[in-house]
């Protein structure tokens, strides 16, 4: 048969490669080695900042707040008695040294605990203000009880350092990072944050010691990073060779397989070097995703070069045809892949766009390499003739027939299954739970999950109410309007405590009037309330100041609630009460809450929204681009069905067996589109070339599609799933997540084209179908292994 023009150009180009394959293998090496060289520039940004672009308004606002008030960013150490009883003269030591302790961890500008607390007391007309606890073994048991009554009881210290369980305390330290370093900065650190745990806990048997906070939350995205690329690369690895080997059963393909999916990715973290991308948790898994995306090109090149030679071609003249049959389909998958990851630049979170971008580089390469290096490869290694691919095709001619002699069942049943998939997307939650980010195999995640479930708790909302004038932070009515605010809060479920300056006036209040608990209360003179509070700041010692609380020109005051986990729903609800209470009952007050929870309860509903119009560009782009292929505008369109489908037929499935998501549903959409266009265009590419070359009708069409291309979709669907479910072992959930659902979505993708797809083509592409044949014999072989 005469090859069209495109095909004999195909031909030229494959010809040239494995007559200059050397070349090519040298001309490769030094390209990847030039662009591989540039890994050396990649680092690791080890901040929950990176998840939230400049433009994000949750992050201007905590970035405004973080300008005026002492840093956020901290450690705390959850002290934990083997007794159960923090109010110990061996207990208050630990903490007491290990409050001391943590002054000397590099950045530290502040430590807060129950020994250092800034104990208010009346002695005759002054005020005293010193350590609640300053030498722990010289206290007696009434001292000790003493001392008890006043932590838990103290609005600052109850349900934030102490419970009245008092079986467990904190110890936060709050650290001011220089900005240019910051990464190296916090895993020093964290480093010296353990080592002092570590030292007390040897110098005091009787506690134990966890750590968490801001900082810890950093370094465990580096962490979670490590163990994934340690850890899951390494296994990917392994699952290609296996996978490739069992299906494959060849070697030296196998290692030409593996020698491709190593340079591509090479060549894509180099050129994030080069570009200057930082490595995040979320693109650090962009390795994986180019390694398994990689594969399926080769698997291609490869199963369609052993048919060939099982129907009588030498190994060089079964790559040429193989490249001939592959090149287009393998083009427009690797285009449409990476147009599916370009999307992710629509991302509102700057890790998302990293990771579609190096992918989508990762993804063009391994075309180029699979069809230049991958072929002189092949050339030059022991390559021989393949035993198992014979019977595969075999039970693809089956199913083929199957398929076609049961369409109308498969077609209703399909149509009736995919209805209530569908009808299950909206029992999915969204739900950005920043501490389920990480595995509970990562220390963070424990440690937090405990000072969660016994302290206190890690979602925090700030805000800066303002005054409306210099020092109006005294003012009886500024105080009594803050003072119902923080009621309203301490009234809301999940609240467990709320931190206000209106706290401190009432206690100074007390003391300067004796320490009479009726004087318990706000100050109604300004000046009183004024001079309270210059009294009081000139008797805190050095780094313990109310920079935490107050404004310079205290103009404002800064209000801290602590809550239990909740739902990003929840939390959004809580913060649009809270502000929408001020406007109502304290208007000169209205605030914007603020705080890392805060950001992200709304990173994943603002990705959403952005993702929706990248999405649907891409839809549009990789339509078109399948309808000028194809050359046909009805098949253009009806590959709409099996591309958009198992999409929604993912997050169906999620519903139903999660029924939660997170950041990861916002840009899981453009990969699973980008991926599972691979299996349309593969089986529309052969079931066209049959129609036009060959002129079968549709049903012979769609069993040449299952014969030539059936395994290779079946091969390469086996190592995507493989790939991605070992990336959904990753410490990070957002990865996991994102590699279950894709996983979902491209084995659902498979079943579509291979089942819906067909009986769809016969419907309204072929009319009726000729009468099956049970030989292949009768179509002509020299096309009957193409894949």
């Amino acid at each position: 048969m005469e090859h069209s023009p495109t095909d004999q150009k195909v031909v030229a180009f494959a010809s040239w490669i494995l007559r200059w394959r050397w070349a090519v293998i040298l001309a490769t090496l030094l390209i990847v080695g030039l662009s591989g060289s540039g890994m050396q520039f990649l680092k690791f940004t080890n901040n929950y900042r990176v998840f939230f672009g400049p433009d994000n308004p949750q992050l201007q606002a905590f970035e405004a707040m973080q300008n005026i008030y002492t840093k956020n960013d901290n450690i705390v150490f959850v002290v934990t008695p083997r007794d159960g009883q923090v109010f110990s003269t061996n207990v208050l030591a630990a903490v007491a040294d290990l409050t001391d302790g943590a002054w000397r961890i590099t950045d530290s500008i502040r430590v807060d605990s129950i020994t250092n607390f800034q104990h208010t007391a009346a002695e005759e007309d002054d005020l005293v203000v010193g350590d609640l606890v300053e030498d722990p073994a010289a206290l007696s048991a009434d001292d000790l009880e003493r001392v008890r009554d006043i932590a838990v009881n103290e609005p600052a210290l109850a349900n934030s350092l102490i419970t009245q369980a008092t079986a467990d305390t904190g110890v936060n330290v709050t650290f001011q990072l220089p900005d240019d370093e910051a990464g190296v900065r916090i895993r020093n650190i964290v480093r010296e944050a353990r080592e002092l745990a570590a030292s007390i806990e040897a110098a005091h048997p009787t506690v134990g010691i966890r750590l968490t906070g801001t900082l810890m939350m950093n370094n465990a995205f580096f962490e979670a990073t490590q163990a994934d690329i340690s850890g899951l690369v390494p296994m990917m690895y392994g699952g290609i060779v296996l996978v490739m080997l069992l299906l494959v059963r060849c070697v030296a393909s196998t290692i030409a397989t593996v020698i491709i999916v190593g340079l591509s990715i090479v060549t894509a973290m180099g050129l994030a070097g080069w570009a200057g991308i930082g490595i995040t948790s979320p693109s650090a898994s962009a390795p994986t995703v180019i390694m398994t995306l990689a594969v399926a090109d080769c698997i291609h090149v490869i199963v369609s070069m052993f048919a060939a030679m099982r129907h009588g071609m030498d190994r060089q003249a079964a790559i040429v045809e193989s490249l001939r049959i592959n090149m287009q389909p393998i083009f427009l998958t690797s285009v449409t892949t990476a147009i599916g990851f370009l999307t992710m630049n629509f991302s509102d979170s700057p890790p998302f766009k990293d990771l579609g971008n190096i992918t989508a580089a990762g993804v063009m390469i391994a075309w180029i390499l699979a069809v230049t290096l991958l072929p002189a490869l092949l050339s030059v290694l022991p390559v021989r003739k393949a035993s198992g691919t014979g019977r595969g095709n075999q039970l693809m001619d089956g199913l083929a027939n199957m398929v076609i002699a049961r369409r109308r069942p498969l077609l209703i049943g399909g149509t009736l299954v995919s209805l209530g998939l569908l009808a299950a997307i909206p029992v999915n939650e969204l739900n950005d739970d920043f501490i389920g980010y990480f595995s509970e195999r990562i220390e963070f995640r424990r440690d937090t999950d405990y000072m969660v479930e016994n302290l206190t708790g890690m979602f925090q909302v700030h805000y800066s109410i303002p005054s409306g004038e210099p020092n109006g932070v005294s003012s009886p009515e500024y105080l009594r309007q803050l003072e119902a605010f923080a009621d309203w809060y301490r009234s809301q479920p999940g609240v467990l405590h709320v931190s206000s300056i209106t706290d401190t006036f009432r206690r100074l209040n007390r003391n300067l009037h004796g320490d009479d608990d009726a004087w318990y209360r706000l100050p109604e003179d300004r000046e009183l309330a004024a001079q309270y509070l210059l009294l009081y700041e000139m008797s805190l010692p050095f780094g313990l100041d109310l920079n935490n609380q107050l404004n310079l020109d205290k103009s404002a005051s800064k209000f801290t609630v602590n809550m239990e986990s909740l739902t990003s729903v929840e939390l959004r609800r809580i913060v649009a009460d809270s502000e929408q209470w001020l406007t109502t009952n304290a208007p000169a007050l209205a605030s914007q809450g603020v705080g890392v929870s805060v950001m992200f309860s709304y990173i994943a509903e603002r990705n959403i929204q952005s993702m929706l119009s990248g999405s649907v560009l891409g839809l549009v782009v990789i339509s078109l681009i399948l309808v000028v292929a194809l050359r046909s505008l009805g098949l253009g369109l009806l590959s709409l069905l099996p591309n958009l489908l198992p999409i929604g037929l993912a997050f169906g499935v999620w519903g139903l067996a999660v029924g939660q998501v997170d950041m990861a549903a916002s840009v899981v959409s453009g990969m699973i589109l980008g991926i599972v266009v691979d299996d349309t265009v593969h089986f529309l590419s052969k079931y066209l070339r049959a129609r036009r070359e060959h002129g079968y009708d549709a049903a012979d069409a769609v069993r040449y599609a299952f014969h030539t291309v059936g395994l290779a979709l079946l091969v390469t669907t086996i190592v995507l799933i493989t790939g991605f479910a070992i990336l959904a072992q990753s410490n990070f959930s957002i990865n996991a997540t994102m590699a279950s659902l894709t996983s979902i979505g491209i084995a659902l993708a498979l079943i579509i084209d291979f089942l819906l797809l067909p009986p769809l083509l016969i419907s309204l592409d072929g009319g009726k179908p000729k009468e099956v044949r049970s030989e292949r014999t009768e179509q002509p072989t020299g096309e009957m292994y193409a894949s």
